[in-house]
């Protein structure tokens, strides 16, 4: 299908609707967002139901629905593991982050590293090790919403990538929080219904028996599409590397973890990550059907055809099911879930850096600076925002669900050891979590220059030229190597020097926790 089929009016009414309708919303928010609290957590007066929307809207990025579906549709069951990995993190934030992160935060993930350490360096070491997972993730958007614009339209990368960083800084710049928990809310809404009905669809072509649909797969392809392949060993250690990414960093993911922030008490923090869990559960089952019916329906030859590396598999489908209004529609819900995302990674990152770095680091007092984090939040978004549009121009035609992967990777190795230690490891010391945060994040992120990831894809070199050399890191995921390298290292610089004071931090952080 050509970029000129593609386009239709239908797309661009319901691209520009949203746009109109989520612009009015961040205007509204504006008049609202005048204190620091308002602007970065809504006043935390978001109710649990709201915001157990907004985080499975955040959560729900384009890698679960444009990046997941398109992996499963071109590799099969190899592709579920996306799915499934990020699924198995909600249990563990619903049980052992949402109520802590509520109760001891204020405004970012290191309000909680830092509540019984010496705040200044941890808050240093947080934003540095916060900063790549939000750019990775942001980067991941950008390249889905340049893909889906130059198929609705026929625009350029380029045009297409800067157009989504002008309004995502519309966001952010305007509505702060409260606007950007509404979008997601609303993004939310329309995905679910739209995934919903594209599913209803997909089903009736087989009487509405998902086997029927798995042996059409099975038809345009072979078996092994619904099993696992006999990988070789190194594939082994890559995807078991992969899933424990997926799976832990979720917990360590800061724009996830803000969001326990925006509810009133640690009781709405639990609900909300509950009816999140149940959100994001059902939604990748969705995923899993849909990624086998544009196997069965489009075919792999036809969904490279468009390029992506498969992110278009569901565009596609539903022009094929429900003709050029349909399309214009998920089209419209695909770019509602990029532009969501965004402004709330976006958010994220602004917010470490004005509350963090600017109030808790650079100036001398805290609360003489209080008023002005706005503003510096404000400034260090556009500076975010122009890197991750240049860096997104070098990742174009990468899978997105992959690339998520990268992302969850490095929150996997810095921010979840050092998290899961402070909050339920007496003996941590600052020089613990200091070392092990830089550790994590340093590691992940030269694995991840060394791989086939950069050296290959990104860089364009024969793989040849680069297996061979002694620096070459043959694993595409780091995580197995950078997490126990994170937590050993958090662990012995504890132990080396052990610190009394903040052991007795520890009491007290836990009568916090049980008050």
């Amino acid at each position: 299908m050509s970029h000129e089929q593609m386009n239709n009016p239908m797309s661009v009414g319901f691209f520009f609707a949203f746009l109109l309708v989520t612009v009015f919303i961040t205007w509204s928010a504006s008049r609202r967002s005048r204190s620091a609290s308002e602007y970065f957590t809504a006043g935390g007066r978001v109710g649990a139901a709201q915001n157990g929307l907004a985080l499975a809207g955040e959560y729900l990025s384009a890698a679960a629905l444009l990046g997941m579906t398109g992996a499963i549709s071109l590799k099969g069951f190899d592709g579920v593991v996306y799915s499934i990995g990020v699924f198995a993190g909600w249990p563990l934030i619903l049980c052992l982050v949402s109520g802590p992160v509520k109760r001891l935060g204020k405004f970012t993930l290191a309000d909680v590293i830092a509540w019984r350490l010496n705040s200044k360096p941890v808050r240093v070491a947080v934003a540095l090790s916060s900063l790549p997972i939000v750019l990775l993730y942001l980067i991941t958007q950008l390249v889905a919403a340049g893909g889906l614009i130059k198929l609705m339209f026929g625009l350029g990368y380029l045009p297409a990538v800067v157009l989504v960083g002008l309004v995502m800084l519309c966001y952010v710049f305007f509505g702060g929080m409260l606007g950007t928990t509404w979008v997601q809310i609303i993004k939310a809404v329309l995905l679910f219904t739209g995934t919903l009905v594209l599913v209803g669809l997909l089903l009736a072509k087989f009487g509405f028996h998902p086997s029927g649909l798995i042996s059409e797969a099975v038809k345009s392809t072979d078996s092994s599409v619904i099993a696992p392949h006999t990988l070789a060993s190194l594939d082994r250690w890559d995807t078991l590397s992969l899933a424990i990414a997926l799976v832990f960093g979720a917990l360590g993911m800061p724009q996830i973890l803000t969001r326990f922030l925006t509810v009133a008490n640690a009781k709405d923090a639990r609900r909300s990550a509950l009816y999140a869990t149940f959100l994001v559960g059902v939604f990748h089952i969705f995923v899993l059907l849909l990624g086998f019916g544009a196997m069965a329906l489009i075919g792999r030859a036809a969904i490279l055809g468009v390029g992506g590396a498969g992110n278009m598999a569901v565009p596609l489908l539903a022009k094929l099911l429900g003709g050029d209004a349909f399309f214009g529609f998920i089209c419209a819900v695909s770019f509602a879930t990029m532009l969501a995302v965004v402004a709330g990674l976006t958010l994220t990152a602004a917010t470490t850096f004005a509350h963090d770095i600017w109030a808790g680091v650079i100036m001398a007092r805290r609360e003489a600076a209080t008023s002005k984090q706005p503003r510096v939040a404000r400034i260090a978004s556009v500076l975010i925002a122009t890197a991750a549009v240049c860096l997104a121009l070098r990742f174009e035609g990468q899978n997105v669900a992959f690339m998520v992967g990268l992302s969850y990777s490095i929150a996997a190795s810095a921010n979840f050891p050092v998290l899961m230690l402070a909050l339920y490891w007496r003996r941590l010391t600052t020089a613990g979590a200091v070392t092990g945060l830089l550790t994590g994040a340093a590691a992940a992120v030269l694995l991840i220059v060394l791989s086939p990831t950069i050296q290959v894809d990104v860089l364009h070199r024969a793989i040849g030229d680069v297996q061979n050399q002694w620096w070459f890191m043959p694993l595409r995921n780091p995580s197995i190597i950078s997490l126990p390298l994170s937590l050993f290292v958090a662990i012995a610089v504890s132990l080396l020097r052990a610190s009394p004071a903040e052991q007795h931090g520890f009491t007290e952080m836990h009568a916090v926790l049980e008050s």
